[in-house]
């Protein structure tokens, strides 16, 4: 293998460059020629297709984004445009693909071999920590600092104001963010996908505290929790709680920017330098992944359908601390 080519699909998680920058610069010290493709499967159709040498990646190890821009590309999902991206990565020699990005990325790039035998790796990218085959994506740990600084500031005034604060993280189908942003927050309750929480059993635990003469309360809602999100939630707890200060501040896309913390940074680094040797050894269609500090290749098939639950200790430990 002679040729390869990087990109970045989906939604954009912090340390996508550090991988980006390894999968060049694993290339370059392989004698391979690399190509970075622009807005991830739309580059791909469109011909954005771009060499790259050790300079294109330099100084960018700490930024957060990704430098080869990321898009949700509809024309991938079709024939038609599979077939003109297949055409582009002829037309350029390309042999083999890494792509950094979640199941949606993967699950494209699997019926893409299927129908036209390009071998992919992928780094996990996405702050949701929700792949298999992983302990950690890359992003996850900055989103859960950037939450948990967040968390920690929006304390402070509601310790000021003996106010009740419903904090909604990202997740929608995974509670990684909120239970560990939670923990490390001190959240007087989690509310995840994963489990049934009750709105009842929310407003009980709120008592609770206030018999204990707890003058102010946080509660971490994953996006995707079986309420309805913190909003739904709080707007029920307040109709039976009138005399309470109860307030509502959504994270969002603030949890997937900034610098990648030093975690992750390590992460994608090792993660990229496996997914272009994985590609020389002969790999296709799979994840490469960290489990128990060893590198793990997982077929991306099984990244995507098996699932990955939530610790049940760290749920149990939310409910200790709580008291």
């Amino acid at each position: 293998m002679k040729k390869i080519a990087v990109f970045t699909s989906g939604g954009d998680s912090p340390g996508m460059n550090a991988c980006i920058r390894a999968v060049v610069r694993t290339s370059v010290f392989n004698d391979i020629e690399v190509f970075g493709i622009r807005y991830g499967y739309n580059g791909m159709i469109s011909g954005d297709i771009t060499p790259m040498k050790s300079n294109s990646v330099s100084n960018i190890v700490q930024r957060g984004g990704t430098i080869l821009k990321s898009a949700r590309s509809k024309e991938f999902m079709t024939a038609e445009g599979r077939k003109k991206a297949y055409e582009n990565l002829k037309a350029h020699g390309i042999e083999g693909l890494v792509a950094i990005g979640g199941d949606g990325t993967f699950t494209g790039a699997n019926i893409f071999f299927e129908e036209y035998g390009i071998p992919t790796i992928g780094a996990p990218g996405t702050i949701d920590n929700d792949l298999y085959g992983t302990d950690n994506t890359i992003g996850f740990d900055t989103a859960v600092n950037t939450a948990l600084d967040a968390i920690d500031k929006i304390r402070d005034t509601a310790d000021s104001h003996d106010r009740v604060f419903f904090i909604e993280v990202m997740g929608r189908d995974s509670g990684y963010i909120a239970i560990q942003s939670g923990i490390g927050g001190g959240a007087e309750l989690v509310m995840v996908p994963e489990t049934q929480t009750t709105v009842d059993t929310v407003m009980d635990t709120l008592q609770t505290g206030w018999n204990r003469f707890k003058t102010s309360a946080i509660v971490v809602v994953a996006e995707g929790d079986n309420e309805g999100g913190a909003v739904a939630v709080a707007e029920k707890v307040k109709a039976k709680f009138q005399n309470k200060d109860i307030r509502v501040a959504n994270l969002g896309h603030v949890q997937r920017g900034g610098a990648p913390s030093a975690q992750d940074r390590i992460l994608a680094s090792r993660l990229g330098v496996a997914a272009v040797e994985g590609l020389l050894n002969g790999r296709k269609n799979q994840m490469a992944g960290i489990v128990c500090n060893k590198l793990k290749y997982t077929d991306f098939k099984e990244a995507i359908s098996k699932d990955k639950p939530l610790n049940p200790d760290l749920l149990r430990i939310v409910d200790i601390l709580s008291v």
